[in-house]
């Protein structure tokens, strides 16, 4: 079965090219609209010296945001090196050198030992196959808050996961896109002793933010 973790297939899609494009539509129009939200809601209840891993960041262009709304440093763990360079320029661009890591590799694998106050998947979970392998390490890693932005169950979501996948398969792409259920991201969050804070859907995504119980 074609696995999206094959660093070889994630290369290939998740390239250079794709971060210059991925630069020029933050600076066009900022965050996408889940990301938006989530930073919003962040922003509401505080970030102040807050650390930050974010899985799958690709530019960082959403922890630029959160370092730009009060939290201390943020880790970018990424399967790709293609965004590496594009995010390295960004992060100087805006004056956050020295508070922003990058890391290159498989999040789960990664996971043990890393600790921060918020870990945040956005659109990350639609391109990892293994979903429970993939929160539980979220999870370990936070003290805090998970915030994940992921494809909402419907016929409209299904379809156009298929025909993604469709398209890589006839490319020659190993990378395929997944429709995790949304109930089994929730209960996951439940077992870990998170809680649901903030619920956001929008036509394609629904974009949570779980804290941990007190």
């Amino acid at each position: 079965m074609p696995d999206c973790c094959n660093p070889s297939g994630y290369e290939k899609l998740f390239n250079s090219r794709e971060a210059g494009k991925s630069l020029r539509l933050y600076d066009k129009n900022g965050l996408n609209r889940g990301a938006k939200r989530v930073v919003a809601y962040l922003k509401q209840q505080g970030l102040e010296g807050h650390r930050i891993i974010e899985v799958g960041g690709g530019i960082g262009a959403l922890q630029i945001e959160l370092l730009k709304a009060g939290a201390a440093s943020a880790v970018n763990v990424e399967l790709s090196h293609g965004y590496q360079e594009v995010a390295t320029q960004l992060v100087r661009r805006e004056g956050l050198e020295g508070r922003v890591e990058q890391r290159i590799g498989d999040f789960t694998e990664m996971a043990e030992g890393m600790e921060a106050d918020d870990v945040i998947m956005n659109r990350v979970i639609c391109c990892y196959p293994h979903l429970e392998r993939l929160m539980d390490a979220a999870l370990s890693a936070s003290s805090h808050v998970v915030a994940a932005t992921f494809p909402r169950d419907r016929i409209l979501s299904r379809v156009a996961i298929g025909f993604e996948n469709i398209y890589h398969r006839i490319r020659g792409r190993d990378f395929r896109a997944y429709l995790h259920p949304p109930k089994a991201i929730m209960e996951t969050a439940s077992r870990a002793g998170f809680e649901v804070a903030f619920n956001d859907s929008e036509f394609m995504w629904q974009s949570v933010v779980f804290e941990k119980a007190a």
